[in-house]
């Protein structure tokens, strides 16, 4: 569980409130604001309310929390602030409320006075179901379900990419080469904006002259615009400093570009990059990023769940990524970064207040409460039938051919291992997986004759994920096996660059005959063998 005591300004509270806190946001210029949710949805706010930025009605600081009426009974999904600071932030029905510091239309209420409670931003919004909000310094915006971008505010340098730099005082849609992309994903650094869309690809705008657009200039852009050098990679998630810039892949590279000044990049240097550069992470594939746009610091968690942290640490300049005692990217930014704000609504949730997902997690293999068990290599899995019929229909239509008197209390799988089946049924629970590449082979070949499509996509992302020079082969031949099309060609290309390695491997000359002489001859067409 995530410690908000990390963070000092927690320190006011006293236990019985640290412990109903169920979400929370450290913000302010100097770190001196917080806003919390408790496990029944109240909302708290306690600091130095710059701006009015506490909401609470008055410009009046408080070191004892006050509740915010008007966030009660909100489940707040996703939150942003700017250096004003004004907050943005959105809830689960999709609502958008806005409060705080409004000198350049931040609050996106059509005026320029300071909001002093949370007020909901109405234009363009109301008929959108808004999934995401994000702020610079004095911009904001939201993405909707249907992947729409909606920016307002700061637009000096273009980051609203309204295609002028005129301030822009409610919600406009983002269009241009956005027009018909679906946008899953968004970031502000202070005065640029990033968007990541459905395919993978980025686009940026606004202000470039750090390089922070990743554009291979340093030219403000007014419009969004593709970043071009990120083409051939599926970017799933980005993330924006003060003025730099960080991808994560859906291979779990890192990619950094923009401002250098503290080594926030983690190229070694300190030199600005204009373009995407990659980052090599002790050759750890990444699964999180963490920047925020106050900030000169990067943060990254790797497969392992391990925790580096580069860039402004502590007043250090820590040029290349470095390995903490951490278990979260928040701590980074709670320890080192300045000001200690957090770069991203924080979720804490307790042992005691389960969700309806995490309940089914703790009843995977419970013998207590199960009433079918599975033998696998001599050893039982404990599940509940209602759970499989629901989430498999293999399940559904092996539990429809027996009359319940005939239901079998224990079922015999003896065509795959114990770790595979097992790793199945999980998943049926969880909807994620843990298995190491070679086993996710396996499950693989189960999610085939299961008709498991969704599984057999997390099964190809695994491999990807755990490719190398030594299991390359092994996984190639799985992909042709299992029809894994997608998976073949990334394996291919894996074992075309890597050639000299991977053929001095076991695996390659262990490969079935057939399946060897078509590597060879479609690797030779690449000129893989001219040498």
């Amino acid at each position: 569980m995530v410690d908000v005591g990390k963070w000092s300004i927690f320190t006011l509270l006293s236990p019985q409130e640290i412990a109903s806190i169920r979400k929370a946001c450290v913000f302010g210029t100097s770190a001196n604001e917080a806003l919390y949710i408790t496990q029944n949805n109240e909302g708290f706010v306690f600091g130095l309310n710059c701006s009015n930025c506490l909401g609470t009605g008055d410009n009046q600081s408080t070191i004892v929390p006050k509740k915010l009426e008007a966030l009660c009974g909100k489940k707040i999904s996703s939150l942003g602030y700017g250096s004003g600071p004004h907050i943005v932030l959105s809830t689960e029905d999709g609502e958008v409320y806005a409060w705080g510091h409004n000198g350049y239309s931040q609050l996106g209420n059509g005026t320029t006075n300071q909001g002093i409670t949370p007020i909901q931003v109405c234009t363009n919004l109301l008929v959108k179901k808004v999934i995401q909000v994000a702020c610079g310094s004095h911009h904001s915006m939201a993405l909707s379900s249907d992947g729409d971008v909606y920016a307002w505010g700061y637009n000096n340098c273009g980051q609203v990419g309204s295609g002028s730099t005129a301030n822009q005082p409610t919600p406009r849609k983002v269009s241009n080469c956005l027009q018909t992309k679906m946008v899953v994903g968004i970031a502000c650094g202070q005065t640029s904006s990033m968007a990541v869309v459905e395919n993978g690809e980025v686009y940026g705008w606004g202000y470039n002259g750090n390089g922070q657009l990743g554009l291979g200039n340093n030219s403000n852009q007014l419009t969004p615009y593709r970043v071009t050098a990120l083409q051939g990679v599926c970017v799933l998630q980005i993330a924006c400093g003060s003025a730099h810039t960080l991808a994560l892949t859906d291979e779990g590279l890192l990619y950094s570009w923009g401002a250098n000044t503290y080594g926030q990049l983690g190229t070694g240097n300190k030199n600005n990059q204009l373009s995407p550069t990659h980052i090599m992470m002790e050759k750890e594939r990444v699964v999180e990023i963490a920047a925020c746009h106050s900030a000169h610091t990067s943060a990254a968690k790797t497969q392992s769940g391990q925790i580096y942290m580069w860039g402004q640490c502590r007043g250090q300049s820590v040029i290349i990524p470095h390995l903490t005692h951490f278990t979260c990217t928040d701590d980074v930014f709670a320890c080192f970064a300045t000001p200690a704000v957090m770069w991203r609504l924080l979720s804490v949730e307790h042992e005691d207040s389960l969700t309806v997902a995490e309940s089914l997690k703790k009843e995977f293999d419970s013998p207590e409460t199960s009433d079918l068990k599975f033998r696998v290599d001599g050893k039982y899995i404990h599940v509940h039938k209602a759970v499989l019929k629901i989430r498999c229909e293999h399940f559904r239509s092996m539990f429809q051919s027996y009359w319940n008197e005939d239901m079998k209390e224990v079922i015999e799988i003896d065509q795959f291992s114990y770790p595979v089946y097992r790793a199945f049924l999980e998943y049926l629970y969880t909807d994620s997986v843990d298995l190491p590449p070679e086993d996710a082979i396996g499950l693989l070949d189960l999610a085939t004759s299961y008709c498991e499509n969704r599984l057999k996509k997390l099964c190809q992302h695994i491999i990807k994920r755990g490719i190398t020079v030594e299991n390359a082969f092994s996984l190639l031949s799985a992909a042709v096996r299992y029809d894994a099309e997608d998976l073949e060609e990334f394996c291919f290309k894996f074992c075309v660059n890597h050639l000299t390695e991977v053929t001095q491997t076991a695996a390659f000359w262990q490969m079935d005959g057939p399946l060897l002489k078509e590597f060879i001859a479609k690797a030779s067409k690449c000129g893989a063998f001219k040498n």
